[in-house]
Formats: C-alpha cells, sequence, structure tokens
C-alpha cells in the first residue's frame, strides 16, 4: 500500500472552533484531519505532520521552505506522496511556489475546504481523501505540485480561485483541469511536462514585489509609488491582451528602467498578446518600452515567479528567458 504524509498549515479546512468574537479560526491539527477520514487507511499507510495552524494569508516564505524541505525529507524516506492541506485563499500562489522550488519526484497535492467543519455538508474530509488517492496515485510522479478540490484535479501553473465562496471555487480557465476522480479513481488523460525548478540559495531575502492592476482613467502615481517605496519588480496587470493608458505606458517604461516590470492580463485567462495591437499603451509599444510579457500566467503566479527569479539572482537575460519558458505553459 502507498505511503503518503499529511502536512497540515490551517485553513478553513482546520477550523473547528468559533471564537468568542464571533467566526471561526484554525484550531484542528492534522491528526484530527485524518480522524475524520476513516476511509483514508484503505487509501494510503498516512502519517500526519503539522506544519503550522495558520490562515492561508498568513503563510509566509518562512512556511513554504519549511513546507519544501519536509516534501524532500519524506522523499528521502520513502514516502511515495504528500497531501499539504491549507486556505484555499492563497492556493494558487503556494502551489505554484511548491512547483517552482521543489525538485520532488512524488505525488505532491495540495488541497483545502471552502466549507469549514461547522457547516453542512463541509467539504473538506472528501478533498483530504481525494488528495491522498491523487497523492497515492503512480500517475502523478514527476508531474510537480497539483490542487485537488471538488474531485478535480489541476495544475499549479493554470489553476486559479474563481469564487468567494462556492464548493466549486477553483477552475483552470486557460486549458480545463488535469484530471478528476471517478468513484474515487484518479483519471488522469493528459501528461504534464514538469516546470523547472528554480534553485534558491540559504536563507534567501524576500524581495518586494508588487502587482499593480490599473482601472479606467488612473495615472502612474501607483507605479512611481512602488517604485520610490523600494520595490524590487513590478507586475503590471493590463487590460485585454495587455493593453493600458498612455500615462501608465509612461509610468511603467520609467519603473523597467530600474526594476523587472511583468506585463499580465487582468482576464486572468488566455496569454498576453506580443503582435496585434500597436497603440500606445498596447503590448507591442509596453514590450519594445522593455516590459516582460508574462505569457499564460496570471498576475500572482507571475509575482511568485519574479519573486523567485530575484531570489535565485537571475541577471536581467536570465529572467527573460526563464519567464519565456513559463510562460509558454
Amino acid at each position: 500500500m502507498p505511503k503518503v504524509a499529511v502536512l497540515s498549515t490551517g485553513g478553513t479546512i482546520a477550523m473547528g472552533a468559533k471564537r468568542s468574537a464571533g467566526g471561526v479560526a484554525p484550531s484542528l491539527t492534522a491528526e484530527q484531519l485524518i480522524a475524520a477520514v476513516p476511509e483514508l487507511e484503505r487509501a494510503a499507510r498516512i502519517e500526519a505532520f503539522q506544519i503550522c495552524n495558520l490562515p492561508s494569508t498568513h503563510l509566509s516564505l518562512s512556511e513554504m521552505l519549511l513546507l519544501r524541505a519536509k516534501i524532500l525529507e519524506l522523499e528521502a524516506e520513502g514516502f511515495d506522496g504528500v497531501a499539504i492541506t491549507q486556505g484555499t485563499d492563497t492556493i494558487e500562489e503556494t502551489s505554484w511556489f511548491l512547483d517552482l522550488v521543489c525538485p520532488a519526484q512524488i505525488g505532491l497535492v495540495v488541497t483545502g475546504a471552502m466549507r469549514n467543519p461547522t457547516q453542512p455538508g463541509a467539504d473538506g474530509p472528501a478533498n483530504l481523501l481525494a488528495s491522498v488517492r491523487v497523492a497515492a496515485s503512480d500517475s502523478v510522479r514527476n508531474a510537480g505540485a497539483l490542487v485537488v478540490l471538488n474531485d478535480q484535479i489541476h495544475a499549479a501553473r493554470f489553476v486559479q480561485k474563481m469564487h468567494a465562496s462556492n464548493a466549486g471555487a477553483f477552475a483552470s480557465p486557460t486549458c480545463g483541469p488535469f484530471g478528476w476522480l471517478s468513484e474515487g479513481v484518479p483519471v488522469l488523460p493528459f501528461q504534464l511536462a514538469r516546470t523547472t525548478h528554480v534553485e534558491l540559495p540559504e536563507n534567501p531575502k524576500t524581495p518586494r514585489v508588487s502587482v499593480i492592476k490599473p482601472g479606467l482613467g488612473e495615472d502612474g502615481v501607483l507605479i512611481d509609488a512602488a517604485l520610490s517605496s523600494g520595490c524590487e519588480g513590478i507586475v503590471l496587470e493590463a487590460s485585454g491582451g495587455g493593453h493600458v493608458s498612455a500615462a501608465i505606458a509612461d509610468a511603467a517604461e520609467r519603473a523597467a528602467r530600474k526594476v523587472p516590470v511583468v506585463l499580465s492580463s487582468r482576464t486572468r485567462a488566455g496569454n498576453v498578446l506580443t503582435g496585434t495591437y500597436g497603440f500606445e499603451g498596447s503590448e507591442m509599444d509596453l514590450l519594445s518600452r522593455g516590459l516582460i510579457s508574462s505569457g499564460v500566467l496570471d498576475a500572482l503566479k507571475s509575482r511568485i515567479s519574479l519573486m523567485l527569479s530575484l531570489m535565485a539572482g537571475y541577471s536581467p537575460e536570465t529572467l527573460r528567458k526563464r519567464f519565456e519558458e513559463l510562460g509558454a505553459g
């Protein structure tokens, strides 16, 4: 029987107690999450590990690097897979982070819940069981980080949280899910090319990278402010295929002379265009001013990619080539 580790970090799936001030907060341990799903013992030999117990918006680089180290340790000990439980608010970022930094070849799945355990129809137990089944599957060896919720299997590079509270909140709008579960069995009809991982130095410093999403009629003051406050990189979440106003384009060019500026689309699906529109502030204009295309990556994943590239000390040319690779899908 496969051996799978459950690594708990908190989140809605672990929110089992209401606070005196109202609302729920993380309280359940990894052991308690496993005890609530007796079917797990028929899916794999399970061991539980508590990494932290936080809302996912409180997770930092420290927790992510602890996860990376633990996953590699478990792989060396002979585990077949890991299922990480966390809050859903940042799963699209944390899973992509792990996909980029963790070279482990065992099953690597991230999951959570949209309904906490105090609510009717809590989805955490079903998501945990599905995730363990996927992590234990030979089909996901060396596939990188996957996200499993609502019986769907998503690749970390494409998955997005598309709804604030619906149980079916997660989707991969650019290409659809990587697979699904049918009667508890993972169905994986596609082959996923592994992302080349980033080698990080010891005790890396987290660079300041901001996502700026200009609306109609805005000027470039936020870009200038980000730069003057010490920002080391910017992701410009432009409209459509990568379009902004003339004022935003001028500010983006000023920033790109000093720090990397990545161009993404606020539509969050499809590619940033490269050669269709030629007006001032179009994708062709912005790329000619030194911005870097994110390709298929949305702004949140572009930010993680840029942060890691800066942490790895990539030269400007290497960084640009890295985004060409990652943005190709």
